[in-house]
């Protein structure tokens, strides 16, 4: 007969309340990476910690279908869908990446009623960056 581990704690009903706790932010900054073949948006209080996350994977999008308009616009919504229900209201909006997703992800922000204090293009731009590999031999 086994024995019995003693619970240390009221963790009754498995789901913990306070590991996340819905916190009101009224302003925060939302990330868009978008890439040939994802995007992905991240909320943001305004000191950087994660509110909420969506992709185009996460989403149901498979494949190629990932890097469509279409999937990074559900993305955006399904991200800020949940910080709006915690009332945000104004939000700083840093895009990144070449991908096809970006004016679909900012146009379904701009839908969502919050009110943008700014857009900028954070891509990281080499100034001529790494030295490539040296050309083989044929």
């Amino acid at each position: 007969m086994a024995k019995t581990i003693p619970r240390i704690g009221s963790r009754r009903n498995g789901r913990i309340s306070s590991r996340k706790n819905t916190r009101r932010i009224p302003k925060g900054v939302i990330h868009v990476q978008a890439s040939f073949n994802n995007t992905i948006v991240t909320v943001t209080d305004v000191r950087g910690r994660v509110v909420s996350w969506s992709s185009a994977g996460t989403c149901g999008f498979r494949g190629t279908r990932r890097g469509t308009p279409f999937a990074a616009q559900t993305a955006a919504g399904n991200a800020i869908r949940t910080v709006v229900d915690q009332g945000m209201q104004r939000a700083e909006v840093m895009i990144k990446g070449p991908g096809l997703g970006r004016d679909a992800a900012l146009r379904a922000i701009r839908r969502s009623g919050i009110l943008l204090t700014f857009v900028r293009d954070v891509t990281p731009m080499p100034h001529n960056g790494c030295r490539p590999p040296k050309k083989r031999r044929v």
